[in-house]
């Protein structure tokens, strides 16, 4: 059973799904949905489209260099079967997995590094812009203790 990849957005396409165009100097394109082959036909660039994995690679949102990617590509060439040879590729295929959910699970934490500084900052932003929505004097009392909201009336602005 091959597992073919789409050509516009780099989707699986499993046997029996999706859809095969094949161009006049006999080039074949895989499309694993209707959607995909319509924004082939309209000439539309992957890179430039937002949910294609070529634009997240191009923007930087998915692992590029990654050698266990490697072994993803695919390889025509026959190898006669060897009981051993498939043992120790399944050892190593469970392997991989493991080093990229691993180097994947490293990559989100760089990336949502900063993440929750910047909330709490715009978090911060929203209280002192609506801080007449907050009801309680005690509440608004407190705030003004730790400076975060200002006194009513003055002009400057401290956050924490």
């Amino acid at each position: 059973m091959r597992l073919e990849k789409c050509f516009f957005c780099s989707s699986t396409v499993y046997p029996g799904h999706g859809m095969m165009f094949v161009r006049n100097d006999a080039k074949q394109f895989r499309f694993c949905r209707s959607k995909c082959h319509k924004n082939f036909k309209m000439k539309r660039n992957p890179r430039k489209v937002r949910w294609t994995k070529a634009f997240r690679v191009a923007a930087g949102k998915e692992m590029t260099v990654d050698a266990s990617l490697e072994f993803e590509k695919r390889r025509n060439i026959p190898v006669r079967y060897d009981r051993e040879l498939m043992a120790t590729t399944l050892k190593a295929m469970k392997r991989i997995q493991e080093i990229k959910a691993k180097r994947e699970r490293v990559f989100m934490k760089k990336r949502m590094a900063g993440k929750k500084d910047q909330e709490r900052s715009e978090a911060l932003k929203l209280v002192q812009k609506n801080v007449e929505l907050i009801q309680t004097p005690a509440l608004k009392k407190k705030l003004m203790e730790k400076k975060i909201i200002s006194a009513p009336g003055s002009k400057d602005v401290e956050m924490a």
